[in-house]
C-alpha cells in the first residue's frame, strides 16, 4: 500500500524562518523523499498538527490545498502503474512529476478511469466542506451515463479519451436526447444534456491537468443552453403567502423556510446549512449573513431584512441552524399545497424562492444588478442578467423617464 508523509526539515530554514515542506513515500518497505516546494514556520506547522487541523490563515489553506494535489498526482501515476502490471519505481514517478522523464505505460487511460479519479478527488472535497454531496452525485451520475452508453452502443466498458471522436460525441449527445432511460423516462432535456458535457468536460479538464491525458475531446462539443424565464413570484403572490395563516405546523414550517429563502436569495443547500456563526453585525449595527456558497465557493453576504430576522427569532434555539431542515422534496411537495391554498396558479418549488428574490425582492426595488449578482453567489453577472429580462416593471419605470425627457 502507498503511503505519503508530509514533514519539515527545520534545520533548513530561510531567513524568514520558515522550514521546507517534503513527502515521504513509501511502499513495500521502499520510501523515497520529496520536496513539495512549500515553508511553513515551524510553530505554525505544530500548530495545526501538519496543516491537517482547522486552518484560518490563507496562505496555509493555499499550502495544505498544494499538498493534496502533490499526493494526489503521485497516487493517481503510481494506480496507473499498477493497473497496467508496469514496475513500479518510485523515483521514476518522483521523476515525471519533476518533469525530468516520462513513463510509459502499456495502454492510454479510458474515460472511465479518468472519472475515477476525478470522483475520488471530489470525494475528499466533499469530507471536507468544501463541495457539495449534490455535486459529487451529478459527477457520478455523468460518469454512469457515459458508460452505459458504452456498453449499448459499443459492447464496451471503457475508451481511451484520446479515441473520442466527433463522431462519438455526436452520438452520445443523441443517445442522452432520445434513449437513455431514468426512473421510467426516456430522454434527457436539452439543456440537462449542455450541463452533463460540461461535466465531462471539466473532468478531462481535471485530466489534463494531472497530466493524465493530453487534449480535451469535449472541447468539440457546441451545444447551447436555451434560455428560459424563471418562475418567480410577484409581490402580491410573496404577500398571499406572508399573510397566510396555517394552523398546520408542518404547512407553517415550510412556509417560513421557503420565504427565508425569498428574503435571502440563498440555495436550498446552502439556506438549511447556516448557523448563527453565519450571523454578523455590521459597523452600522445591521445584521448581515455571511458565507460562501457550497456550490461554487463564492463569498454571498445578505443583509438580514425585517421577514428574514422574523424567521431567525422564531426558530433561534430549536435547532443548530438558522431555520429548520427539510428535504427538497418534501419542501416541493408541500409548496404545491401551499400555492393551492393560497391561490397561486404558478408551480410552487424551493428554487422559485431564489428566483424571487433575484427578480421581485431585489431588481424590483432598484437594486443594482451587480450587487444581486454578488448576493446570489454568482460567479458573473451574466448569470443574474436573465432574471432582469423579465421584469416589465423596470422596462416601464426607464421608458416612463424616457417620456419624460421628450416632453
Amino acid at each position: 500500500m502507498l503511503k505519503i508523509i508530509y514533514f519539515i526539515k527545520s534545520e533548513k530554514a530561510n531567513s524568514n524562518n520558515e522550514c521546507p515542506i517534503y513527502a515521504k513515500i513509501s511502499y513495500q518497505g521502499k520510501s523515497i523523499t520529496m520536496s513539495s516546494g512549500k515553508y511553513v514556520t515551524k510553530d505554525r506547522w505544530h500548530f495545526t498538527r501538519n496543516l491537517r487541523g482547522s486552518l484560518k490563515i490563507q496562505k496555509e489553506k493555499v499550502i495544505k490545498a498544494s499538498l493534496d494535489s502533490l499526493a494526489m498526482l503521485f497516487e493517481t501515476k503510481f494506480n496507473l502503474l499498477l493497473k497496467n502490471n508496469s514496475t513500479i519505481n518510485l523515483n521514476e514517478i518522483k521523476s515525471d512529476i519533476l518533469g525530468k522523464n516520462k513513463i510509459k505505460t502499456k495502454s492510454k487511460i479510458g474515460i472511465i478511469e479518468v472519472f475515477e479519479i476525478h470522483n475520488l478527488d471530489f470525494e475528499k472535497k466533499v469530507k471536507h466542506g468544501e463541495r457539495s454531496p449534490a455535486s459529487l452525485q451529478k459527477y457520478d451520475r455523468a460518469k454512469d451515463l457515459i458508460k452505459l452508453f458504452l456498453l449499448k452502443k459499443y459492447k464496451i466498458d471503457n475508451i481511451a479519451v484520446e479515441k473520442i471522436t466527433g463522431a462519438f460525441i455526436h452520438n452520445l449527445e443523441s443517445f442522452l436526447k432520445y434513449e437513455s432511460e431514468y426512473k421510467g423516462r426516456v430522454g434527457i432535456k436539452n439543456n440537462s444534456v449542455v450541463k452533463y458535457f460540461k461535466t465531462f468536460k471539466t473532468v478531462c479538464n481535471f485530466g489534463i491537468k494531472l497530466d493524465l491525458i493530453v487534449k480535451n475531446p469535449f472541447s468539440k462539443y457546441d451545444g447551447k443552453l436555451q434560455v428560459k424565464d424563471a418562475v418567480y413570484l410577484t409581490q402580491e403572490e410573496l404577500d398571499k403567502i406572508e399573510e397566510k395563516v396555517f394552523r398546520v405546523e408542518r404547512l407553517d414550517k415550510v412556509k417560513d423556510i421557503f420565504l427565508f429563502s425569498c428574503y435571502t436569495g440563498y440555495a436550498p443547500i446552502d439556506a438549511q446549512s447556516l448557523t448563527p456563526e453565519n450571523l454578523i453585525k455590521g459597523n452600522d449595527g445591521d445584521l448581515w449573513i455571511i458565507t460562501d456558497r457550497i456550490k461554487t465557493g463564492i463569498r454571498a453576504n445578505v443583509p438580514v431584512l425585517p421577514a428574514t430576522h422574523r424567521i431567525i427569532e422564531k426558530y433561534r434555539g430549536k435547532q443548530e441552524t438558522l431555520i429548520p431542515k427539510l428535504s427538497n422534496q418534501k419542501m416541493n411537495a408541500y409548496l404545491k399545497e401551499i400555492a393551492d391554498l393560497c391561490g397561486i396558479t404558478k408551480r410552487l418549488t424551493y428554487y422559485v424562492a431564489r428566483h424571487s428574490f433575484a427578480t421581485t425582492v431585489t431588481l424590483g426595488n432598484g437594486i443594482r444588478l451587480e450587487n444581486v449578482s454578488a448576493m446570489m453567489g454568482h460567479s458573473n453577472i451574466k448569470q443574474t442578467q436573465h432574471y432582469a429580462k423579465v421584469l416589465d416593471s423596470n422596462v416601464l419605470n426607464d421608458m416612463q423617464k424616457l417620456k419624460f425627457k421628450y416632453k
